[in-house]
């Protein structure tokens, strides 16, 4: 008897978004704890292509564990198709959205079908469609897991510390760098639900579309340095990372954080000095997370921005888009 297929994105090689082939793949089957998702959507995120490019140890991994062909991709929203013998609360015409075992690469959410655990799947929302529940997993667990809630015991592979969020209330004002981004608008929001006074850093094309989120103030980064703008911010979420991440450490308050979200070089000497606290986190699959996060969306309290859709097929076209940078939002693929 032959294998079912479906039709996958998968990699034999690594590099640029020309070595994602759209090809047969065999459906695979739920193991223990698992549930087979027939895949209506599948949000992009940098794991994808930084596998694609051939990273194929995750952050705290010691060797790779990645084996081609393989499928990219952690994000989906469907429909259960089937269920394992040991798995309850889902049944086959479920309406679901995940992260898929992250952090890891075996997500293999480019796909019709993908085996996904239950535990990493929460019910969609009724009145969201696929395309915005897809958006959502990733960046929607990051901004969770850094802002209100880390729900687990895991700390950073890139410190030695359990990473604890801020209390947001009216009292707290808090600075998004790259407020336009997945993550970024994402943690705009969440802010605004817990009543914090937020700051949106991006480009001035994003302006109108973070001031509708609820942004309090824009900063355009393009026209000014915001570290000279802004002092006496309770907490700054970096979104953008990176060797000029340290500039806001200098506008936080005696006791104010500044979180991370790609990990850069700090100077402990100034961090001390300066009486601030600066903590990362690595976001983890969480389907009870992802449940409240999915109760504010079907209120309206949080919406998904989307930057771009395509088909499974194109997308190789859906890389290159990310390639090109200034994302609003999210891209996502849709599955016919």
């Amino acid at each position: 008897m032959s294998t079912p297929t479906m039709r996958a994105v998968r990699l034999h090689e690594y590099g640029g978004p020309e070595v994602l082939r759209y090809e047969a793949a065999p459906i695979p089957e739920p193991g223990p704890g698992e549930v087979l998702v027939r895949v209506h959507a599948v949000g992009v995120n940098p794991p994808d292509w930084y596998l694609r490019g051939g990273l194929t140890t995750m952050p705290g991994e010691t060797e790779p564990s990645v084996r081609l062909p393989v499928i990219p991709g952690t994000d989906v929203s469907g429909v259960v198709e089937a269920v394992a013998a040991d798995v309850s609360g889902f049944s086959a015409g479920d309406e679901v959205f995940g992260l898929l075992r992250f952090p890891s690469f075996h997500g293999s959410a480019y796909a019709e079908y993908v085996a996904a655990p239950a535990s990493h799947l929460a019910r969609k929302p009724a009145g969201v469609d696929h395309v915005h529940a897809a958006a959502t997993p990733m960046a929607g667990l990051t901004a969770w897991q850094f802002l209100i809630e880390a729900g687990h015991e895991h700390p950073s592979p890139f410190q030695d510390f359990r990473h604890r969020p801020t209390a947001l209330d009216a009292d707290t004002t808090v600075l998004v760098n790259g407020a336009a981004g997945g993550v970024g608008h994402f943690a705009l929001q969440l802010a605004k639900w817990k009543g914090a006074h937020v700051i949106a850093v991006a480009s001035g094309a994003h302006e109108a579309s973070l001031r509708e989120l609820g942004a309090d103030r824009f900063i355009d980064y393009t026209k000014d340095r915001p570290e000279e703008l802004v002092h006496d911010v309770d907490l700054v979420l970096d979104t953008v990372g990176g060797p000029a991440g340290r500039r806001f450490l200098r506008t936080l308050k005696p006791g104010g954080s500044l979180f991370p979200v790609l990990p850069g070089a700090f100077d402990e000497k100034e961090i001390a000095h300066l009486g601030v606290t600066v903590s990362s986190a690595q976001v983890r699959s969480h389907g009870v997370q992802l449940a409240e996060l999915g109760r504010l969306l079907d209120a309206g309290t949080l919406r998904v921005a989307i930057d771009s859709t395509f088909a499974l097929a194109d997308a190789r076209a859906a890389h290159e888009r990310a390639a090109r940078g200034h994302i609003r939002g999210k891209i996502v693929l849709t599955v016919v």
